[in-house]
C-alpha cells in the first residue's frame, strides 16, 4: 500500500482522489451490513484496480461487511461504496444480503444513529 502521508502535513491526497473525485456509484446503496465477498475473477481488460481495491479484494477472500472494509481501510464510507461499486461493476465482488443477526445488529447501529 502506498502511504500518501507528510509527517507534518497529514494527509497529501484527499480521500476523494482516490475515487477521481467521483461521490456516486453502484456502491451508493451498500448497506453497512450487507456482506462483500471476492469472485476472485480475474479483471475483465483495462481494468486496473487501485491500491485500495487490491487491499479491498484481498480482505475479501472471507466475507466482511461493508463497514469493516472501511474500517479497515481507514477511509470514509462514501469513498468505500465508490470503490466497491466499481469492483462491482467489474464482477470482482459480490454482495451479499446480511443474515438475520446481521439484520439485528443493522438495527442497533440505526438506533445508536439516532441518539
Amino acid at each position: 500500500m502506498t502511504h500518501w502521508m507528510d509527517e507534518e502535513a497529514g494527509p497529501v491526497v484527499r480521500p476523494y482522489a482516490l475515487i477521481g473525485g467521483r461521490t456516486r456509484s453502484s456502491g451508493d446503496t451498500l448497506d453497512l451490513v450487507a456482506i462483500v465477498t471476492s469472485t476472485r475473477s480475474v479483471p475483465p481488460g483495462g481494468f486496473i484496480p487501485g491500491p485500495e481495491q487490491e487491499r479491498i479484494l484481498a480482505m475479501v477472500t472471507t466475507p466482511t461487511s461493508v463497514a469493516d472494509v472501511a474500517s479497515d481501510l481507514n477511509l470514509p464510507l462514501g469513498v468505500v461504496k465508490v470503490l466497491l461499486g466499481d469492483l462491482k461493476d467489474h464482477k470482482l465482488i459480490s454482495i451479499g444480503r446480511a443474515s438475520a443477526s446481521e439484520r439485528i445488529l443493522k438495527e442497533v447501529i440505526n438506533g445508536l444513529r439516532a441518539l
